[in-house]
């Protein structure tokens, strides 16, 4: 099954339970309307979206983490290479690059990168 995107305000909202899970849903209400100016409501429609994504689980009033920050974002990035590049990382390292250069530092980060997910 592909993941499914989230959109900008799913992804604001999952970053503040991210940096607040386990939370009671009805603090989240509250840290969502400060944050958000969202109404109750709005909160539990996207607690919903966000369980239907198997971002979060909402249960006995308590919100809390399926799949984590570090997770989607890999997911994400994954997605993006494969939609847009053909699955070619080379091609996305190609066109992120542009004209620029790398500097010395930047160089040696990126072979022990490489070294250190080759395959053997």
């Amino acid at each position: 099954m592909k993941h499914r995107e989230l959109t900008n305000s799913e992804l604001k909202f999952a970053e503040l339970i991210w940096a607040n899970a386990p939370i009671g849903s009805m603090e989240l209400v509250r840290l969502s309307e400060i944050e958000m100016e969202w109404k109750k409501s709005t909160t539990f429609s996207m607690l919903k979206i966000l369980g239907e994504k198997g971002i979060i689980k909402h249960e006995r009033a308590v919100v809390s983490v399926l799949m984590t920050k570090e997770k989607y974002l890999e997911r994400h990035s994954r997605n993006y290479i494969e939609d847009t590049f053909g699955g070619s990382l080379p091609r996305f390292l190609t066109s992120f690059m542009g004209r620029e250069r790398l500097s010395d530092k930047q160089a040696e980060e990126l072979k022990r990168l490489i070294d250190d997910y080759k395959e053997d």
